[in-house]
Parts: structure tokens; C-alpha cells; sequence
């Protein structure tokens, strides 16, 4: 049976490194997908071609969201080699790379929502988490997301939570205390405080470049 497993962190550099310890650890790239709010580096914020904005009647979108993880993977270099830039609603432009993109776009084939909330509850996530990591996305931080089966689950969810990932509990009632109730995918657009920034850009020790 497959199962969908998410971790939430604070800064890019963990994601990064989570994703390439799953890969060491022999996780297929094609079953892991990474998120993170566009603010993760400034090459995501300066000027250049705008972010895709992708429907469900869009027939391409899904092949095109995916090609460059295909030929990064194809290369054997890895998810991280295919990250591009896309918009999900509620989000706005975000770094993306894998399965769960297709699906937040509600580009995916069989996708009955988009938006990153729906797509985390499609593959079989908690709501109220969907909606914790949904918002931790917003104000900056990085998602992954990878499925796997029973006998790959202990082996994953080590490795995930080898990098210090968020507690989505803790969070959620952080968020609470301040008057946050759910992810709104109508809120007007976040941007980090400059100690946010300073904490997603944080380097992860011994972080590969």
C-alpha cells in the first residue's frame, strides 16, 4: 500500500539535504517532491520569466512541470537538478520540483483539487496538518513530500527527521495564538520579516552547496 509521508522545515538548506539523503538512502527522485516559498534565494526573486500559472484543463501542464525532473533524474543527478518555478494557488510563485507540484496545480491526472492543502489531502495527509504545512509554506518555509510503502516507512520518516523538521502541532497552535484558523488561499500575499528570510536562508551544517 502506498503511503504519503510530509516533513516541514524552517530553512532550505534542510529540505535540500533531507531530499539528498533520501536519495542516498535509495528513495526513487520520482517519488519524493520539495516546495518552498520563492524567498529560499534571491535568484527565485529577481526579475526573469514569470511563474506558470497551470490548470486542470491545461493538458501540458503536468508533462511540463514534471520534464525537468524526468531529465534530471534521467541524468542521474538528482530531484534538486530539476527545480523551477510555478505558481499554486494561495501560494503565488513557489520553487517546485515532483509529483505533489502536478497535483497542487491541479494539473494531475485524477486531481479533484488544486491548491497545496487539497493536494496534501488527496495523497492522503491530515487536513488540519495540510493546513499547518500549508501556511508554513506561505510564510517561507520548505515541504517534502515523498511516497513510499509499508516496508520504507520506518527508513523515511528517520531520514526526515534527521534535519529538524517543524513540529506541525506546535506550529499550528503558534499560528493559532496569533489568530491564524487555516490556510486561506485568498490571503493576500506574505513576505518574509528580513529574520525570517535570515532563518529560511539558514546554512544547514556540513550543507552541500
Amino acid at each position: 500500500m502506498t503511503i504519503t509521508i510530509s516533513r516541514a522545515y524552517d530553512s532550505w538548506a534542510q529540505a535540500q539535504n533531507a531530499v539528498r539523503a533520501l536519495e542516498a538512502e535509495g528513495i526513487p527522485s520520482s517519488e519524493i517532491s520539495l516546495l518552498a516559498n520563492r524567498y529560499v534565494d534571491d535568484k527565485y526573486t529577481t526579475s526573469g520569466p514569470a511563474p506558470r500559472l497551470v490548470t486542470k484543463e491545461d493538458d501540458s501542464a503536468a508533462t511540463e512541470i514534471g520534464a525537468g525532473t524526468g531529465a534530471a533524474v534521467g541524468g542521474g543527478v538528482g530531484l534538486l537538478a530539476g527545480l523551477g518555478m510555478l505558481a499554486i494557488p494561495g501560494l503565488g510563485p513557489v520553487v517546485a520540483a515532483g509529483w505533489l507540484a502536478a497535483t497542487a496545480t491541479g494539473a494531475a491526472a485524477g486531481a479533484t483539487a488544486g491548491g497545496i492543502v487539497g493536494a496534501l489531502v488527496e495523497a492522503g495527509e491530515d487536513k488540519d496538518t495540510a493546513h499547518v504545512y500549508g501556511e508554513s509554506l506561505r510564510r517561507g518555509g520548505s515541504l517534502v513530500t515523498v511516497r513510499t510503502d509499508d516496508a520504507n516507512r520506518a527508513k523515511v520518516e528517520r531520514v526526515l527527521n534527521g534535519f529538524q523538521p517543524i513540529d506541525y502541532r506546535a506550529r499550528g497552535n503558534e499560528y493559532r495564538q496569533a489568530g491564524w484558523s487555516q490556510f486561506d488561499e485568498k490571503a493576500a500575499p506574505y513576505k518574509p520579516t528580513s529574520a525570517e528570510l535570515e532563518r529560511i536562508r539558514r546554512k544547514w551544517p556540513d550543507a552541500a552547496e
